[in-house]
């Protein structure tokens, strides 16, 4: 599928991005572990009432779990400025997420002081209602994400393309999305597109990189169906549904942990919080990432079915390989660990078994 150069080129290049990763991982976690020792002291030096005094904690654990991570991300950042792939600036790439950030920092001291007043109430068994709150608070972020942050976008102006999507959404039992354009030229050289919205809002985002001329229109059309496909096989639905799985026994370990504490509702507890929230999302990274290799599996399928376009599925998994340096297949314990999509090597096979499978049916009415 691809020269030995490229291969060589793609292993490089997600070699060091691992390592950035992995470092700044055990950076941030070795950093929050020493603020928890020091957190009595700093609690001692915090003014205003338990739950003031939580938050401020808190917004110091945050602050350094993102500095901490900084270094890491800027280094990231350079690799792939150094590869063609990032048009940003440093000032740029560090000013342009101050919104997203923002809104975590609330999110967080939101769900830091509801811990705190149930469990004054509650005493001990608070995370069975925190379970259920996390579950509700995690549910509207990813509901709400990407309507309160959206990008900046264009009209698609080549009207043919839009019917073709809007034709492939009706295929797939959808109606007829709104197309848009994202700037992501301005940023990036790399090729993206997603479905964001629900209902009336619903609307297929494709990055004006995947529109410079790269990918044929079978491509991008593949690539919308794919987008279409997570709606038409309710994948946003089912991530919800694991999120309220998940919360009850996530919170209940939080609530055992920062026991040695004396509980989330003390003040110096909150850092412990932060450590152990982060140590579970590392620790869930190989479970979330299962999941999501099955919808995006799921979702090249249907697109398949929808197009009916093996070939374009194909060309375009190179074309994404030559383009944004994607390993075609990456070591097993990175796998597991940072994929969130099936390699690109699985990805060609799913789209040669579909064509076979496709080749074997006798023709219709026969």
């Amino acid at each position: 599928m691809f020269p030995s150069a490229h291969l060589r080129e793609t292993r490089e290049y997600a070699r060091v991005l691992r390592g950035l990763f992995v470092a700044g991982a055990l950076a941030q976690v070795t950093a929050l572990v020493l603020l928890v020792r020091a957190a009595p002291r700093l609690e001692a030096r915090a003014r205003g009432g338990g739950v003031l005094r939580a938050l401020q904690l808190l917004l110091v654990a945050l602050a350094l779990a993102w500095l901490v991570r900084l270094p890491f991300a800027a280094a990231a950042h350079a690799w792939r400025r150094r590869h063609g792939l990032s048009r940003q600036g440093y000032a740029d790439w560090i000013l342009t997420p101050w919104l997203e950030l923002l809104a975590a920092v609330g999110v967080a001291c939101v769900a830091l002081a509801a811990a705190i007043l149930l469990a004054r109430r509650l005493g001990r068994r608070w995370w069975l209602a925190g379970g259920a709150l996390l579950a509700v608070i995690g549910s509207g972020v990813i509901l709400l994400q990407p309507l309160v942050l959206a990008p900046r976008l264009d009209p698609l102006e080549d009207r043919r393309l839009a019917r073709e999507i809007g034709a492939l959404a009706r295929e797939l039992g959808l109606e007829e999305p709104r197309v848009q354009v994202e700037r992501a030229s301005e940023r990036t050289t790399t090729a993206n597109a997603a479905v964001a919205g629900l209902g009336p809002t619903r609307r297929v985002i494709l990055w004006d990189t995947l529109l410079d001329g790269r990918f044929s229109r079978g491509e991008i059309r593949f690539v919308a169906a794919h987008e279409l496909a997570h709606v038409a096989r309710r994948h946003l639905w089912k991530g919800l549904a694991w999120v309220a799985l998940l919360a009850l026994p996530g919170v209940f370990v939080l609530a055992e942990v920062t026991r040695r504490r004396g509980g989330i509702a003390e003040p110096a507890a909150a850092p412990l919080a932060v450590l152990t929230v982060v140590a579970l999302q590392l620790a869930l990274l190989p479970l979330s990432n299962v999941l999501s290799r099955r919808y995006e599996a799921e979702a090249d399928w249907v697109a398949l079915e929808a197009t009916r376009d093996p070939v374009a599925a194909e060309t375009l998994l190179r074309r994404f390989s030559e383009t944004s340096l994607v390993q075609p297949a990456p070591p097993q314990w990175a796998y597991a660990l940072l994929a969130t999509h099936p390699s690109l090597v699985e990805r060609t096979e799913l789209a040669r078994a579909w064509a076979t499978r496709r080749a074997a049916e006798p023709p219709a009415g026969s």
